[in-house]
Protein backbone atom coordinates (compact mmCIF):
# COMPACT_ATOMS: atom_id res chain seq x y z
CA UNK A 1 0.00 0.00 0.00
CA UNK A 2 1.62 3.70 -0.95
CA UNK A 3 1.16 5.95 1.89
CA UNK A 4 1.57 9.91 1.64
CA UNK A 5 4.07 11.09 4.15
CA UNK A 6 3.38 13.96 6.13
CA UNK A 7 5.40 16.90 5.96
CA UNK A 8 6.30 17.78 9.25
CA UNK A 9 6.61 22.05 9.77
CA UNK A 10 9.02 23.55 12.11
CA UNK A 11 7.32 26.34 14.11
CA UNK A 12 8.74 29.36 12.18
CA UNK A 13 7.36 27.64 9.01
CA UNK A 14 3.31 27.12 10.76
CA UNK A 15 4.02 30.79 12.17
CA UNK A 16 4.76 32.18 8.25
CA UNK A 17 2.00 30.09 6.86
CA UNK A 18 -0.39 31.15 9.18
CA UNK A 19 0.94 34.62 9.81
CA UNK A 20 0.95 34.30 13.68
CA UNK A 21 3.41 34.53 16.06
CA UNK A 22 5.23 32.27 17.86
CA UNK A 23 3.58 32.42 21.21
CA UNK A 24 0.29 32.21 18.86
CA UNK A 25 1.29 28.54 17.53
CA UNK A 26 2.94 27.58 21.17
CA UNK A 27 -0.90 28.10 22.47
CA UNK A 28 -2.55 26.35 19.13
CA UNK A 29 -0.16 23.71 20.23
CA UNK A 30 -0.83 23.81 24.27
CA UNK A 31 -5.02 23.73 23.31
CA UNK A 32 -4.66 21.23 21.16
CA UNK A 33 -6.00 23.03 18.51
CA UNK A 34 -2.61 22.02 16.32
CA UNK A 35 -1.41 19.00 16.31
CA UNK A 36 2.69 18.52 17.03
CA UNK A 37 5.29 15.86 17.77
CA UNK A 38 8.88 16.29 19.67
CA UNK A 39 11.72 14.70 18.18
CA UNK A 40 14.51 15.11 20.57
CA UNK A 41 14.27 18.96 21.56
CA UNK A 42 12.68 19.54 18.39
CA UNK A 43 8.72 20.31 17.83
CA UNK A 44 6.83 19.87 14.89
CA UNK A 45 3.55 20.10 13.22
CA UNK A 46 2.34 17.93 10.19
CA UNK A 47 1.52 19.84 7.21
CA UNK A 48 -1.97 17.93 7.62
CA UNK A 49 -2.76 19.30 11.10
CA UNK A 50 -2.12 23.25 9.57
CA UNK A 51 -4.77 22.67 6.65
CA UNK A 52 -7.18 20.77 9.58
CA UNK A 53 -6.76 23.26 11.75
CA UNK A 54 -7.45 26.33 8.83
CA UNK A 55 -10.51 24.02 7.52
CA UNK A 56 -12.27 24.53 11.22
CA UNK A 57 -11.59 28.25 11.29
CA UNK A 58 -13.39 28.64 7.77
CA UNK A 59 -16.51 25.79 8.73
CA UNK A 60 -16.50 27.76 11.91
CA UNK A 61 -16.92 31.21 10.34
CA UNK A 62 -19.57 30.58 8.04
Amino acid sequence: MNEAIDELLTVPQVMRRLKLGRSTVYDLIRSRRLVSITIGRSRRIPASSVRQFIEHEIDEAA
